[in-house]
């Protein structure tokens, strides 16, 4: 999923490099939530993965 947000931030630049200015917002919206998706589910993993190692111990 990082991967997917890392290209669309490079779209946004890339189109606003050239002017296009709807296109690179779009993008950069999109690698953005892209973005905040892959800490939230990094972050939820995270808490399922200590508590699966306490349980068990």
């Amino acid at each position: 999923m990082l991967k997917w947000a890392l290209i669309f931030f490079i779209v946004s630049l890339v189109a606003a490099l050239f002017g296009f200015t709807g296109i690179a917002a779009g993008a950069a919206a999109i690698a953005k939530t892209l973005f905040y998706i892959a800490v939230l589910l990094f972050v939820l993993f995270l808490v399922l993965g200590l508590f699966a190692a306490r349980s068990l111990k």
